[in-house]
């Protein structure tokens, strides 16, 4: 048993064959063609170089798996030992399409970044190095590539609003009789001037929005309480805007105003509702004016009525005196006694005992009677 076992143990380090076949290059072998036979294997390694030792050499044939890597590599565009070089075409040299990539890439850049398109209700401000240039006007303009030139676009027929005050927050002002209101308000701008706009103002919005609010106080200090919720409101809104363009054009802002609009003008809450009952009273109290007025203006329409009608009579006295004179005391009369129950007769022969006073109150039920039949 340990002669058979030795057997085996010696036939298996003394056996040369390896799993790719002889290890190549000694005599001593189990009857195999000797030593100058190159080994077998799938990468056939090649003699050893002179002196001994090291890795053998790879021979110059190939296998399936280099044919399958190399075909791999010219179908995706590499050249040379190791699939060193970029893509190429047929008739160009190798790495001239990423060159050419990256100049079309360059011309792309540079033809966006000098045409420029701007919009009918757009100008372009052109600064060159930081440095303001010219404006563009609505079309396609040119200018030099960035970052050389650049171009910002404003647009200068949009109408912006600003809102001062609010239902939540109270702002409050004093008016010029010593009379605090709570006042809300748009004021509405637009750019007139983009380059002066972008480059003379840092916070632009902010800016338009204090001088809101400095014009507003300014003119409603000199305005009264009943102008500034009542029939001056018109004339404070113009002021304010008057002033607004006057500080707008002295800080060189380019923006022209559009407009102020009063949305709420009240007294402070805390007496609002005394307030309006004042107010309430202040319009009664001019209604009866109003009323008075109009009593007075027809009294004196009808007391011209009269002098004229005096006149026309004066004219026809003037013409005929006595007729005049004698119709006038028979009007009189007649008006004055029209009530009366006495009967006056100037006639002779008339006997004074009748009692035509009684005739005529006999009279007058018969005859109211037969008018209501």
């Amino acid at each position: 048993m340990s002669i058979f076992s030795g057997w085996r143990a010696g036939a298996l380090f003394s056996d040369s064959k390896g799993p790719w076949g002889p290890a190549g290059g000694g005599a001593s072998g189990g009857g195999g063609k000797g030593g100058d036979e190159p080994p077998k294997g799938p990468w056939r390694p090649g003699p050893t170089p002179p002196g001994g030792g090291g890795r053998p050499r790879r021979p110059g044939n190939i296998t399936s798996l280099d044919e399958w890597l190399k075909g791999n590599r010219a179908r995706f565009g590499g050249g040379g030992p190791g699939g060193r070089g970029g893509p190429s075409f047929p008739g160009m040299p190798k790495g001239s399409v990423i060159v050419w990539a990256i100049v079309g890439l360059v011309l792309l850049l540079l033809l966006f970044s000098t045409v420029h398109r701007v919009a009918p209700e757009e100008r372009g401000v052109v600064t060159r190095f930081g440095r303001y240039v010219e404006t563009l006007s609505p079309g396609i303009g040119l200018t030099l590539p960035a970052p050389i030139d650049r171009v910002s676009k404003v647009d200068v027929e949009d109408i912006r609003n600003i809102d001062v005050g609010s239902d939540e927050t109270e702002n409050l002002m004093l008016t010029g009789d010593e009379n605090i209101i709570d006042i809300a308000y748009q004021v509405r701008w637009k750019i007139r001037d983009p380059e002066k706009y972008l480059f003379e103002l840092a916070n632009q919005e902010d800016t338009v929005r204090q001088v809101a609010e400095s014009a507003m106080r300014q003119v409603i200090a000199q305005a009264s309480l009943q102008d500034a919720i009542g029939e001056g409101r018109s004339e404070i809104q113009a002021r304010v805007q008057e002033e607004m363009q006057q500080t707008l054009d002295g800080y060189r802002s380019g923006i022209e105003m559009r407009g102020v609009e009063i949305k709420r003008a009240d007294p402070p809450e805390v007496v609002n509702e005394a307030f309006k009952q004042v107010t309430a009273a202040q319009q009664d109290a001019q209604s009866f004016i109003n009323q008075a007025r109009a009593y007075a203006l027809q009294l004196t329409a009808q007391a011209q009525g009269e002098a004229e009608a005096f006149d026309k009579v004066y004219e026809e006295y003037r013409l005929a005196p006595e007729v005049t004179r004698q119709r006038l005391y028979y009007e009189t009369m007649e008006r004055v006694l029209r009530d009366v129950d006495k009967t006056i007769i100037e006639a002779e022969g008339v006997q004074p005992y009748l009692p035509l006073n009684q005739l005529q109150r006999q009279a007058r039920p018969s005859t109211s009677a037969g008018g209501g039949q």
